[in-house]
């Protein structure tokens, strides 16, 4: 596989009110493959949102530059989608139209006919093909992630960004989403970063896990190769040695962190 995303010597500052200036990244590298899947986790305030963000072009960087597919990204664009915990729907718009929405804007060049086929394909594909004309009052959290799921994946995005998209769920709906959103990606060979907490969650979903640390320079500490074949079968995974390994590797990563945590502001 080629290297779709390239992060290159990337620092982020943030000007304190005091009037000094807050290093948030610090000269972060970091090659993705086409494909992969990719989790981003760390304690609080160690730059993993905004990192994400720099990514999506919703912030600047300090210095450093972000490469996807060889452009440059200077500015939010459509071949990065963001998802985010809080889903972002349209609340006075059907489950159908918060899709439509951004199906019409992004594929105007299609036929009416066209976009309404991908919008009903990809509703489908995420379970809400009997919900599509319920607006998110009538909807639970995890149909409302769903909704956020399939508007971001419609748009046929060349990378897909993810904000810790699941916090919010309780969670059986959590492990659900996070079984169908590893599907979809295996299935469709989408590229994604994600941004989480959950070590588990981390393990399941991504080919690789980035850890950063918490030090003054916040950086890449490490990165965790995940060798689980695709398609994998979670049961099978959580009961398997090599698991538990990786999870003693990635609490004990975070743990060792734990001291440094609070000597960088939280910006993320």
């Amino acid at each position: 596989m080629s290297i779709f995303v390239e992060i290159r010597d990337l620092s982020k500052e943030f000007r304190s009110p005091e009037g000094g200036r807050h290093a948030v990244l610090t000269d972060v590298n970091l090659e993705i493959k086409q494909g992969e899947f990719i989790s981003l986790i760390g304690h609080s305030g160690c730059g993993k949102s905004t990192l994400l963000n720099i990514v999506a072009g919703l912030e600047k960087a300090s210095r450093g530059q972000v490469l996807v597919d060889g452009q440059l990204v200077k500015r939010p664009g459509r071949d990065r989608m963001m998802m985010f915990q809080n889903y972002s729907l349209l609340p006075w718009l059907t489950a159908w139209e918060n899709v439509a929405i951004a199906v019409d804007k992004a594929m105007s060049h299609k036929s009416k006919a066209e976009r309404h086929r991908i919008v009903a394909t990809y509703l489908e594909m995420v379970g809400l093909k009997d919900a599509a004309r319920k607006k998110p009052r009538q909807l639970s959290g995890g149909m409302k992630q769903r909704v956020a799921l399939a508007r971001a994946l419609a748009i046929k995005p060349k990378l897909l960004l993810l904000d810790e998209p699941f916090g919010a769920l309780d969670a059986l709906t959590r492990s659900s989403l996070q079984i169908e959103l590893m599907q979809i990606c295996e299935q469709n060979h989408i590229t994604a970063i994600m941004v989480t907490h959950d070590v588990d969650e981390a393990l399941l979903l991504s080919d690789r896990v980035v850890m950063l640390n918490t030090a003054a320079s916040i950086s890449v500490g490490q990165i965790l190769h995940v060798p689980f074949t695709r398609p994998r079968i979670a049961t099978q995974m959580i009961d398997s040695p090599d698991y538990s390994a990786l999870r003693h590797e990635l609490l004990q990563f975070l743990h060792q962190q734990h001291q440094a945590r609070y000597l960088v502001p939280n910006y993320t």
